[in-house]
């Protein structure tokens, strides 16, 4: 069933790596990052982009793009450019455009910006007042809008990409880390503090939620964050802080069956709070590139 599943981690909390397994969590590619002193963050997004090469940070402010052979290709520094030289600012979520373009949230800095390759403002809009101090992860959806999660006051707020208008918001109340627009509409949100994932109607109405421990099993809730929805329907959820004994990710269906499980303490540690499961064709492109280098 994950036969070629790979999955990207981007760990840090003392382990600060970046890693590609299968689903087993054999190690097929890893790349040590910044180590843990002062100014270093917690990695909180990562992406692996069409090009084969991986987007991610490893301190509040500096992105860089490195490919396979581990050698850097871009980076952007949001403490220093385009008007924050001074200001506070801190990264927690970013992604890279179709049109090669990178969107980038500001915390403190409030707003989200998109750079080009020369990392000039292409443009911006604010995030709401009240929620820009404390973002973490953020997801484009199809309809053209941006999901931003803030710790403060626990929202997740829907912005118009065009517009910068919010157009829905949740608030969960927790210390809120992730959310995702699945594809019936509903919004999947990782509570972070919270233990738990939720989704809810756009109408606001729970219709799935796991909470503390999931149903029939062994595997405890601690501080959720990522999120996907694989193409059979099932939800891929981050279970960061939960200790040794429980998985790191798991995949669970909307039956609450838990059908796979990560579980490489050795390797992530307590700290894996952002990850990307790669199946399919694009799996497949990377273990030839992987296979590809000396």
């Amino acid at each position: 069933m994950q036969a070629d599943r790979l999955v990207l981690v981007s760990a840090s909390y003392g382990k600060n790596i970046l890693a590609l397994t299968n689903a087993e969590g054999d190690v097929l590619w890893s790349h040590r990052t910044a180590g843990p002193q002062r100014g270093h963050a917690g990695h909180h997004d990562v992406h692996l982009l069409a090009n084969g090469n991986i987007l991610y940070h490893d301190t509040w402010t500096t992105l860089k793009e490195i490919n396979l052979a581990k050698k850097e290709v871009w980076s952007y520094d949001c403490g220093n450019s385009n008007g924050n030289a001074g200001k506070p600012v801190g990264v927690h979520a970013f992604g890279r455009l179709l049109n090669g373009n990178t969107r980038i949230v500001e915390s403190k800095a409030g707003r989200v910006i998109e750079v080009n390759r020369d990392g000039m403002l292409i443009r911006s809009f604010p995030l709401k007042p009240g929620g820009t101090q404390s973002s973490r992860w953020a997801r484009e959806t199809n309809q053209g809008t941006y999901l931003v999660c803030s710790e403060q006051p626990g929202v997740v707020t829907e912005y118009d990409l065009k517009t910068g208008k919010v157009v829905w918001e949740y608030l969960i109340k927790t210390r809120v880390y992730g959310a995702i627009r699945l594809r019936n509409g509903n919004t999947l949100i990782a509570s972070g503090s919270g233990n738990s994932v939720v989704e809810v109607t756009p109408d606001k109405k729970v219709v799935w939620e796991i909470k503390d421990k999931v149903p029939g099993t062994e595997i405890n809730l601690k501080w959720t964050t990522c999120l996907q929805e694989t193409d059979n329907g099932n939800f891929i959820v981050g279970n960061c802080h939960a200790g040794p004994d429980n998985p790191q990710i798991f995949e669970i269906t909307r039956q609450k069956e838990i059908v796979w499980e990560f579980n490489e303490w050795d390797l992530v540690g307590n700290g894996l709070a952002c990850w990307q499961v790669i199946e399919g064709e694009q799996s497949r492109r990377l273990l030839k590139r992987l296979n590809g280098l000396p």
